[in-house]
């Protein structure tokens, strides 16, 4: 009787939304240091004379996509689920967090060091060290998220589960509105281009910080749930077995939900780091202000992805919302892609629809998870997914520098550089086109499978 009448931490609102409220703001610290070169760009590929360091466009997506390489060819992120599923979220998170910013301080050392024109497999030594660092805070901050889910599932299951999720992802995207805004004014202020990044790593100490106030939380929860977990860090990680991960591949659902977050991941985040260039060669923005306008998208995220989320929770349609989103995202693209309207105010609305587009899949998607995969198999899920969309994550930026570097750059009779970006934007617009697709078959699967996609999340 005692058992039946036991009242679990989670049950609190205060408790759960504290929870939420903290392991976000460890998430929204590696969110601002993720982005914070993205609006630099201009300044990396000036010449030393010019104020710059130097890079080609080809070294810049190089250290854009380095971001997955640890996390892709050598399967940390994969790893890091199933650290997850069998250490639980206090251990897993306290070694991201230290390892992003372990990445972040050596990302930093190498953007304020000298050397002296060193190269390495044709790349500049500093763009190599830069990308080193990228990649080992790459590995704390993915790992990082799929824990921050994980806390949120753990905590909401039959509450606000959407509506949690969609404020989680709008903290994280207050990070990244940060970086994108504050990126140039910050280096302008302090005078050097490796400035915004030691600001970065000062924040990620803050986040680590408040990850181990939340660990002492997570203690208290499993003690309301279980007083036996409380002397470890089980809870519902515990009945983990390398077998599960077999349930997992094998779900054509689960695989559904991958490849849709592999092409709309694709044709956004990679789009940000090449975005500010967009608006200063394309729609004649100041560049000092081309920042601004791609910083919009995260900020209307802030308010639309828990608005879609509760929306989600109350009235269901998730697959529904995650085609809509990709049909605007297609739409988005194909705007940029065209020769029409150089106007800083058409940019502007465009990435107004873009941020729409931002908020409805993932405010849908995240939450659809947990619906489809059992708790116990939940971080190895996230971990899977989050691996596959660090394919797309690493290797579409180098790709998208490439054909920057090749076929968008012109250089007039006067030695003046221009860009033309109808090729790059066409290419981040098939990808929404696969988005579309994949939508479809995840709403068919669902009709035959039953997952609930389309139905409300609260009990």
């Amino acid at each position: 009787m005692t058992e039946i009448l036991r009242k679990k931490l989670s049950d609190s609102a205060v408790a759960r939304w504290s929870a939420m409220v903290i392991v976000s703001f460890t998430m929204m610290t590696g969110y601002f240091l993720c982005d914070i070169m993205a609006p630099l760009e201009d300044m990396l590929t000036k010449t030393p004379e010019e104020g710059g360091l130097g890079w080609t466009s080809s070294e810049y997506g190089f250290f854009s996509g380095s971001y997955g390489f640890i996390n892709v060819f050598l399967l940390m992120l994969f790893f890091g689920g199933i650290i997850l599923d069998k250490c639980g979220v206090r251990f897993t998170g306290l070694l991201s967090s230290s390892l992003m910013l372990s990445g972040a301080l050596i990302k930093w050392y190498a953007l304020s060091a000298d050397f002296g024109g060193a190269t390495l497999f044709g790349y500049n030594m500093q763009v190599i060290l830069a990308s080193l660092g990228f990649a080992i805070f790459g590995v704390g901050n993915e790992i990082t998220c799929i824990t921050a889910t994980k806390v949120i599932a753990k905590w909401f299951g039959g509450h606000e589960m959407a509506l949690a999720m969609g404020l989680q992802v709008a903290l994280g995207r207050l990070g990244t509105a940060a970086a994108l805004s504050c990126s140039v004014p910050i280096a302008h202020a302090i005078g050097t281009i490796a400035a915004p990044v030691l600001v970065g790593a000062i924040a990620l100490c803050v986040g680590l910080m408040a990850y181990i106030v939340y660990c002492v939380m997570d203690c208290r929860l499993d003690a309301s749930s279980d007083p036996a977990a409380a002397a470890g860090n089980s809870g519902e990680e515990g009945g983990f077995v390398l077998s599960d991960l077999k349930l997992i591949f094998t779900n054509r659902g689960f695989w559904l939900i991958a490849l849709l977050c592999l092409c709309f991941y694709a044709a956004v985040f990679p789009f940000l780091k090449f975005a500010t260039k967009l608006m200063i060669y394309k729609y004649n923005v100041a560049p000092d202000l081309a920042g601004f306008i791609p910083s919009l998208l995260p900020f209307g995220t802030i308010l639309l992805t828990p608005l879609f989320g509760s929306l989600y929770d109350r009235i269901g349609k998730g697959a529904t919302l995650m085609i809509i989103g990709s049909v605007m995202l297609t739409a988005v693209h194909v705007l940029f892609a065209l020769p029409i309207l150089p106007y800083w105010w058409f940019a502007i609305i465009v990435m107004v629809i873009l941020g729409i587009s931002f908020s409805l899949v993932p405010s849908a998607m995240w939450p659809s998870v947990p619906k489809i995969i059992p708790m116990k198999q939940l971080g190895s899920a996230y971990a899977t997914i989050f691996y596959i969309q660090n394919i797309g994550l690493s290797m579409v930026p180098v790709f998208i520098g490439w054909v920057i570097e090749t076929y968008a750059k012109r250089t007039d009779a006067a030695g003046a550089v221009t860009y033309d970006y109808t090729l790059p934007m066409t290419i981040f617009a098939l990808f929404g086109v696969l988005a579309i697709l994949i939508a479809f078959l995840l709403k068919a699967e669902n009709a035959r499978r039953h997952y609930g996609l389309e139905k409300p999340n609260m009990k």
